[in-house]
């Protein structure tokens, strides 16, 4: 396979607690896709800007569930593809199977168990590729001291955002399945789906 010739791209580099300014925002502001690969998957907090000040929402204060802005999102019409590699956490399960508007199809999810890549692209327009996984200590709003040491990029650029969803997409649609060696190890090879 021939490698497309070296050009220069506009990126930023992001780490730690920007990955939740950065790529989490962006996702919250998703109007078109929220394509997401990531090989951990957890259910992830985040920050609830209609949270009165001074009244606590819950028990867990300005914090909802992704999921919770996920389901809006799918009721809007947004287009959500969740691509991982292991089962999701128990705790995300259960929040997942709380919200109808996403167990009946308002997200796709399927399961590779050769994903490693953690990619979040919005509205094919911002892409995120990088460390993290979807967790709270990888992409939540973990606080300082508690979440993980990560890096990525981020870029607006449409040629790479295009590699990344190519790639993205050949793996969701199972064309990587014929030649993999684990397949006998897939509930479901992504090419039979």
């Amino acid at each position: 396979m021939q490698l497309p010739p070296d050009r220069p791209v506009r990126l930023r580099v992001v780490a730690d607690r920007e990955h939740y300014d950065q790529v989490m925002s962006a996702v919250l502001d998703a109007r078109r896709s929220v394509w997401i690969s990531t090989a951990n998957l957890k259910d992830v907090m985040v920050e609830d800007p209609r949270v009165i000040p001074g009244r606590r929402r819950g028990r867990r204060g300005n914090y909802r569930s992704v999921l919770d802005v996920l389901a809006e999102l799918a009721a809007q019409g947004v287009e959500l593809r969740l691509l991982h590699a292991a089962p999701p956490s128990r705790a995300f399960r259960r929040s997942f199977d709380a919200r109808p508007e996403l167990v009946e199809g308002g997200i796709e999810m399927r399961t590779c168990l050769r994903v490693h890549l953690k990619t979040v692209v919005v509205d094919a327009r911002l892409a995120y590729l990088g460390s993290a996984n979807w967790t709270g200590a990888g992409l939540g709003a973990k606080g300082d001291g508690r979440r993980n040491f990560e890096m990525g990029i981020v870029t607006s650029d449409e040629q790479t955002i295009d590699q990344i969803q190519d790639r993205y997409d050949r793996i969701w649609r199972g064309a990587e399945c014929q030649d993999c060696r684990l397949r006998d190890d897939c509930e479901m090879p992504l090419d039979q789906i």
